[in-house]
């Protein structure tokens, strides 16, 4: 019934996670409100770290990659845990400092990383530039020379494997707004121009061919065509890559009809591809990154909804209406995005009424599910949403002027605030 052992059921009948009652949390910290399980992210981190001992002895590092879910204790957990973040702004970048994460272990992704992000990247000594397009290129050489400094670099490379995903999610073919072409010759061509620039030194490729991926073979196939290039960079140009960074997108349980592969399966089955490549191509086996931050924090979040109002329209549909909505949780209005909901105050009951969770805000198109099953609804009820620990808080907006909720962090049956929820005062504090 549950994505994983942090939710239960109690004798009352009500939801736990980490040993909270949700109605408890609810009263107590009100709602709309994510809770996350520090328990399960830190044993999915262990289980990466893990991962690279048994199948790569050690030579990598899982990136948390923090647009997944970015906040201070979210850095201090992965500093914790001995992961590095893969950060896509001057803010995420703030955010780690904050945290005094080690910023070696960052790597800045984006496509269009601004001037002052890059100075700002720069300053704060963050350990890699993960590289988009020739422009941006041109750019960190001579920022980076201005600076005196000198940075090493990534370049993002579409290797053209599709990933079976959503179009919108899908980033590994030609067609996309990341990264440099494989296909065309301007990946290589890129390889040949950084070659030729005195302040940076390309180390690392990359490649991520999407998101909530659940099919192993697309990522050995992405892993033997990056090894491959990393291959014919050696024989035609006589460098050595030695870094090489696999991505993410390793597909979640956001519903029973879900079925995400065993990340250890992952590891083993493109950790037998690179060596053999290694092996073809007389290479030393490249040190290893992943980029987990779905898989790290989906499932081990939860969203708590009071319910305001019932509404039934004879022979079309029932909708029940919650204190959110798109503005804490906009995946389902972007993507149709599938979620289970259960009625947190009666957990033990029969799924046994057919509802459209619908949000407050001013537009029809605000719904967090659509005809779900759910145990018979009352109007106070608490209604959790589960699997909402990435893309929820992070995505989270002000429209119509709505504070963004709280999070609260529970572990063994006690429950912290770790990001307080927002004011009025906070939405107009901007204002002139």
């Amino acid at each position: 019934m549950f994505v994983n052992d942090c939710l239960n059921v109690n004798e009352k009948g009500h939801l736990t996670i980490g040993g909270c009652d949700t109605l408890d949390l609810a009263k107590e910290y009100g709602t709309p409100l994510y809770v996350l399980d520090e328990n399960v992210i830190r044993e999915t981190c262990r289980s990466y770290v893990n991962s690279f001992k048994k199948f790569y002895d050690g030579n990598g590092m899982p990136l948390y990659a923090s647009k997944a879910l970015s906040c201070k204790e979210l850095c201090r957990i992965a500093k914790d845990e001995n992961i590095g973040l893969d950060v896509v702004s001057g803010g995420e970048i703030y955010t780690a400092l904050q945290s005094v994460f080690p910023m070696e272990k960052v790597h800045f992704h984006g496509n269009n990383k601004t001037a002052d992000e890059i100075k700002f990247a720069i300053e704060s000594k963050v350990g890699k530039f993960v590289v988009d397009n020739l422009y941006e290129l041109e750019l960190l050489d001579k920022i980076a020379g201005d600076m005196g400094k000198k940075v090493n670099i990534s370049f993002r490379i579409k290797p053209g494997v599709d990933a079976h995903t959503h179009n919108f999610i899908r980033t590994g073919q030609i067609d996309s707004k990341f990264g440099f072409a494989l296909e065309t010759g301007e990946a290589f061509e890129a390889v040949k121009e950084a070659l030729k620039l005195n302040n940076v030194t390309l180390n690392e490729l990359h490649c991520h061919i999407g998101s909530q991926i659940f099919d192993i073979d697309p990522f050995v196939t992405a892993a033997e065509i990056m090894m491959d290039f990393i291959g014919k960079i050696k024989n035609e140009l006589g460098i050595t890559i030695s870094e090489l960074n696999l991505g993410g997108g390793f597909g979640i349980m956001y519903t029973s009809k879900d079925e995400p592969v065993p990340y250890e399966n992952y590891m083993e089955k493109v950790s037998v591809a690179v060596k053999a490549k290694s092996a073809e191509y007389g290479l030393p086996v490249p040190f290893i990154y992943i980029e987990p931050g779905r898989s790290i924090v989906g499932e081990a979040g939860i969203t708590l909804y009071t319910v305001g109002g019932k509404k039934e329209i004879p022979n079309v549909r029932t909708y029940v209406s919650i204190d959110g909505g798109m503005t804490d949780n906009i995946r389902y209005a972007l993507y149709q995005s599938d979620y289970t909901v259960l009625n947190a105050g009666k957990a033990d009951k029969e799924a046994n009424e057919t509802v459209t969770i619908a949000g407050k805000c001013c537009e029809s198109g605000d719904l967090i599910q659509e005809h779900t099953k759910i145990a018979e609804v009352e109007v106070g009820d608490t209604l959790a949403v589960l699997s909402t620990g990435a893309y929820n808080y992070s995505m989270a907006s002000n429209y119509n002027r709505i504070p963004r909720p709280a999070m609260v962090m529970v572990k063994d049956g006690k429950s912290r605030i770790i990001i307080k929820r927002e004011s009025y005062e906070d939405l107009v504090k901007n204002d002139i």
